[in-house]
């Protein structure tokens, strides 16, 4: 690009724009906003944790071709799912024996309730 055709993020950043500049591509002279948004989103501070996503995505993809990193995703899903069903069995069983426990105690053992029945 040159330096009249400055593309939209070297005018944003109000800055040189050469012949090979890396945003040039992605951010059209005629589409500012793009880069606006862009920017706005992805703050300085966030950019090497972005760098580190587009490379995890990548290395997903390349592993599975077809699902990438939502393959990963959706086997983590059916993992948590699995184990909030185990969880809430878990429970029922518990809320079972606290009953079964809370019954037996409430009733006298049959000894005991042979004694007083013939008193």
């Amino acid at each position: 690009m040159t330096s009249t055709t400055r593309c939209a993020a070297c005018k944003y950043l109000r800055r040189r724009c050469s012949s090979d500049c890396i945003f040039s591509p992605y951010f059209p002279s005629h589409n500012p906003q793009r880069f606006a948004s862009v920017h706005k989103q992805l703050p300085v501070n966030l950019r090497a944790e972005a760098a580190d996503s587009l490379y995890y995505e990548a290395q997903c993809r390349i592993q599975d071709p077809v699902y990438g990193c939502v393959g990963i995703i959706s086997i983590l899903q059916q993992q948590v799912n699995h184990v909030q069903n185990e969880i809430a069995k878990a429970q029922a069983e518990i809320l079972v024996l606290n009953a079964n426990t809370t019954t037996a105690q409430g009733q006298p053992h049959s000894d005991e309730y042979h004694q007083l029945a013939s008193s």
